[in-house]
C-alpha cells in the first residue's frame, strides 16, 4: 500500500463520520466513501495541495446528491424513517465520532434541512470549517453559506434536544425503563415519561412497527403495557451504545429485534427512538 492510499485510509474515519451525518444510513455513507475512493484512484493525487480538502469535498457534494435522492425515497417509506443506528462495537471511527455529535435526535432534526443547509450546518459546527473553505466545497459565495448556515442554525435550535445528561444517570433512567415496560403496569410506565413523550417506530414494511408517531404519556405507556402482556418472557433488553448515548439493544426469543435510544431530561423520558427495520440492524454484531 503506498503512501497515497495510506492517506485516505487515515482520513477514512473522518469522510465516513461526514456522510454518515448527511445520510444517517451507514450503508449509504460506505457507498458514498467507495465513489470516492474510486474518484480519488482516477485523479492526478500527487499534485493536490490538500487530500483532505479534495477528499472532504467530494464526500460532501456526493452526500447532497443521494440525500436529495434518499429523500424522494423516504417519503415513500412505510412508517416512520429513522437513521442507521451505530453501535459502539460497529463503529470504524468510535474515537472520532464520539467526540461531538452523532445522537438519533440530532440526526432527527438535521433530516428537517434541506441537503445544502445540511452540508454547510456540519461542515461548519461539528468538523470546524471556515466560510472561504466552505464556499469553495459548495460553489458558492461565502455570504450565501453565512445565509445558510443562519437558517440551519435557527432550526436546530428551535427542534433540537437541550438536555445535557450524565451517561450514567442515563443508563440508571434505562434500568428503570426496562424494569417498568416489563412489569406492564401501565401506571409506572407513565411515571417515567413526560405529559408529550413520544415513541417513533421504524420497521420499514419488513416487521411490526408502530405505523405512524405515538404523541402522550398515556398512549405511550399503553402501547408498552400491551406488548409486555402479549409478548410476556419474550422480550428482553441489552444496555448499548446507539450513536454515542447510552441505548439498548431489545431482543426477541433471543434474536435482535431493535435498536432502542432514548432521549431523556434526566428524570423523564422524552422521546424513544425504535428501529426495527432487519436491513438497518443486519451491521449489529451480538457476541
Amino acid at each position: 500500500m503506498d503512501s497515497i492510499d495510506q492517506e485516505f485510509i487515515s482520513l477514512r474515519p473522518r469522510l465516513f463520520g461526514l456522510a454518515y451525518r448527511m445520510l444517517g444510513s451507514r450503508a449509504d455513507a460506505e457507498d458514498v466513501l467507495q465513489d470516492a475512493w474510486l474518484r480519488w484512484q482516477g485523479t492526478g493525487r500527487r499534485e493536490l495541495r490538500s487530500p483532505e480538502a479534495w477528499l472532504t469535498t467530494v464526500v460532501t457534494r456526493l452526500s447532497i446528491d443521494r440525500l436529495r435522492e434518499a429523500k424522494k425515497k423516504r417519503e415513500q417509506y412505510t412508517g416512520p424513517w429513522l437513521p442507521e443506528p451505530l453501535v459502539a462495537e460497529e463503529t470504524p471511527d468510535r474515537a472520532v465520532e464520539l467526540a461531538s455529535d452523532l445522537s438519533v435526535a440530532f440526526l432527527m432534526v438535521l433530516e428537517r434541512l434541506a441537503p445544502e443547509e445540511r452540508a454547510v450546518f456540519l461542515l461548519r459546527e461539528v468538523f470546524d470549517m471556515d466560510y472561504p473553505e466552505l464556499a469553495r466545497m459548495l460553489g458558492k459565495h461565502e455570504a450565501a453559506c453565512r445565509q445558510m448556515l443562519h437558517r440551519a442554525k435557527q432550526r436546530m435550535h428551535e427542534e433540537r434536544p437541550r438536555f445535557h445528561v450524565n451517561p450514567e444517570a442515563h443508563r440508571r433512567l434505562l434500568d428503570r425503563f426496562i424494569a417498568a415496560t416489563q412489569s406492564g403496569d401501565r401506571e409506572r410506565i407513565m411515571a417515567l415519561l413526560a405529559e408529550d413523550a413520544r415513541l417513533t417506530s421504524d420497521g420499514g414494511g419488513k416487521v411490526r412497527a408502530v405505523l405512524r408517531v405515538l404523541e402522550g404519556a398515556e398512549r405511550v405507556a399503553r402501547f408498552y403495557s400491551t406488548l409486555s402482556r402479549h409478548a410476556s418472557g419474550r422480550v428482553s433488553y441489552r444496555h448499548a451504545e446507539v450513536n454515542g448515548e447510552p441505548g439498548l439493544l431489545m431482543f426477541l426469543d433471543g434474536q435482535l429485534g431493535g435498536a432502542i435510544s432514548v432521549v431523556t431530561d434526566g428524570m423523564r423520558v422524552l422521546d424513544i427512538y425504535t428501529v426495527r427495520n432487519p436491513d438497518k440492524l443486519r451491521h449489529i454484531a451480538i457476541s
